[in-house]
């Protein structure tokens, strides 16, 4: 294992303190609970939007705390839910009069930590509500899941509900709009290699130099097949078709087309990816009226990708466009 790391006990404070550090205007935290906020929040009269789950997925979560996106969240080890501890912690943290709004990734630990966090704050009277995102069609069940997976979507719903959230929208109303969202993007990724979590010093699972990992999930779950590893068209021609038909998409949709880096693949690729992903939208009749190309949510190093695509309106694209200041400037 080649990493920068010290105590690989100790990587994921170390890293969530660079980013209070190179923030120390917009954020704050407290690294008992690995939790970072937005430093002018909560807001007695604004929703708090809030995720956690396991490191490794960065810029997800905490990066992508600040106005107009999370107004905090936790971490848990690589890979692990985080406990249930900080997940109150951040409830609590960001307990406001208009409520908050849990955003919960489809894995069984983080829904596990975040239903008992969750059931203790609406004990103490907070006004706090959850919503599952699974936006993977990759698999109906995986070994973390119950149903699909929450995957590079959740980008799309924290956006939104942030959005949702800034313009003064209820509790129920910011709600409705992760509804919306999570009804209308899907996911599929694809890995070329493995990676190595920290703590583990190995690689997760193996894979020839000569195959892929087709529909593999963010901690490297297995995905669809095993197969050989194919020219970068011939691989989004098939993520595309996964995603697009899963809807489906039909001709005239308005969409937002997003090729996501797992944390190991160059730039120059994923553009590879994105002109055969657009040509193929425009195949199809749908207009791609937003595109993201980049490394919205990672599986540590991991070589590979994936594709979304989220059927727009005229409030979804509203929210897309509004301002937002976080850690990771691509939001």
């Amino acid at each position: 294992m080649k990493k920068f790391v010290n105590d690989p006990a100790n990587f994921v404070p170390e890293f969530m303190a660079g980013v209070l550090a190179a923030n120390p205007d917009l954020l704050e935290g407290n690294l008992e609970f690995q939790m970072i906020k937005r430093k002018d929040g909560p807001r007695a009269d604004k929703v708090s939007v809030v995720q956690g789950s396991g490191s490794g997925h960065e810029p997800a979560h905490v990066m992508a705390v600040g106005p107009g996106m999370l107004d905090g969240a936790c971490q848990g080890p690589v890979f692990a839910a985080p406990p249930v501890d900080a997940c109150y912690e951040t409830i609590k943290a960001l307990a406001t009069p208009a409520g908050v709004l849990v955003l919960v990734n489809n894995y069984q630990g983080d829904r596990m930590a975040w239903d008992t966090a969750v059931e203790i704050a609406q004990a103490e009277d907070i006004v706090v509500d959850q919503f599952i995102i699974n936006d993977d069609v990759a698999v109906q069940d995986s070994l973390y899941t119950v149903g699909r997976r929450g995957v590079a979507g959740n980008f799309f719903v924290m956006k939104c509900c942030g959005a949702a959230a800034e313009e003064g929208q209820s509790l129920a109303q910011v709600k409705a709009v992760a509804e919306k969202v999570n009804a209308n993007v899907r996911t599929m990724g694809l890995a070329l290699t493995s990676c190595i979590p920290p703590a583990k010093g190995t690689p997760i699972f193996e894979i020839g130099d000569d195959e892929m990992e087709v529909g593999v999930g963010i901690h490297g779950e297995p995905g669809r097949e095993r197969a050989k590893i194919k020219p970068a068209d011939e691989i989004t021609e098939m993520l595309f078709a996964a995603v697009a038909d899963d809807l489906p998409f039909t001709s005239g949709d308005r969409v937002a087309l997003m090729v996501n880096g797992l944390g190991g693949t160059p730039p120059a690729e994923l553009y590879v990816l994105y002109n055969k992903a657009a040509a193929l939208c425009e195949a199809r009749g749908l207009t791609v009226a937003r595109n993201y190309v980049g490394e919205y949510c990672t599986a540590i190093e991991m070589a590979g990708c994936s594709i979304t695509l989220l059927k727009l309106d005229d409030e979804i694209e509203k929210y897309l466009a509004a301002p937002a200041q976080t850690a990771c400037r691509i939001f």
